[in-house]
């Protein structure tokens, strides 16, 4: 892609204060990044270089499995910018652009659990599985009234080795998981909308002005759009330009 901004040296200083570009790359959401650690690839992938490129400096990968793993990596330094769904609780330490892809969050449930709707799932008694610290994690913790949580490294073997009334997650991995177990099916509709955005540490509002707008014309030049093509990422959503 041509570009011919000049880059403000403050920009680069806050995005980029080791003359690299550290990425965090979240292999546990397909929809976001695939690939293995050494050779990942994707929408976020594609994202981070082209930042990089545009930065002047050279873009440095570091691959998690989960999201609630690289928040924790972030907070502790070492980490330049992020791929995370908004979330209030995140929000105090981030600052985030406006989200660049929507995804959903999903339920699914046993072939013959009672349970047929989304509205019937939180219920006294209803055990969901879910990845520690994800987005449906942090979001279903603030809103569910009755049911119960259980936390894992990987929600849908959660619910598969103990047996939990249903699992949470993002739509792709679970229709992937339910084509395969004809004994598990997904609800229809989705409980949750994940915004997925890119953010940096808070304090550096010269470089997160720029982030923000870095975003914006990625999904209005179709870069968005082109990056989740290639990775064969076609239910997920270009999220809408900023209001």
């Amino acid at each position: 892609m041509k570009d011919t901004t000049v880059i403000n040296a403050d920009v680069v200083k806050d995005l980029a204060p080791t003359g690299k570009l550290r990425a965090s790359i979240n292999l546990g959401n397909i929809v976001l990044a695939q690939g293995t650690p050494d050779a990942p690839r994707g929408i976020t992938v594609d994202l981070s270089r082209e930042l990089a490129r545009r930065l002047g400096v050279p873009v440095e990968f570091t691959c998690f499995d989960a999201a609630g793993k690289a928040f924790d990596a972030f907070k502790a330094g070492g980490l330049d910018i992020i791929f995370l769904a908004i979330e209030p609780v995140r929000a105090d330490e981030i600052a985030f652009s406006e989200p660049y892809v929507l995804i959903e969050g999903v339920y699914m449930v046993r072939k013959d659990s009672p349970i047929k709707s989304n509205d019937e799932i939180d219920r006294a008694g209803v055990r969901i599985g879910v990845n520690l610290k994800s987005a449906y994690d942090l979001f279903l913790s603030r809103t569910l009234k009755a049911a119960t949580l259980v936390r894992g490294d990987d929600g849908i073997a959660v619910f598969a080795k103990d047996g939990l009334d249903a699992a949470a997650g993002v739509k792709q991995p679970m229709a992937i998981y339910a084509n395969s177990h004809p004994e598990v099916r997904l609800l229809d509709g989705r409980f949750m909308e994940i915004r997925q955005a890119m953010g940096m540490a808070r304090g550096r509002e010269t470089g997160a002005t720029y982030l923000r707008a870095f975003v914006e014309e990625m999904k209005a030049s179709g870069f968005v759009a082109d990056a989740l093509k290639r990775s064969n990422q076609p239910d997920a959503v270009v999220a809408p330009a900023a209001r």
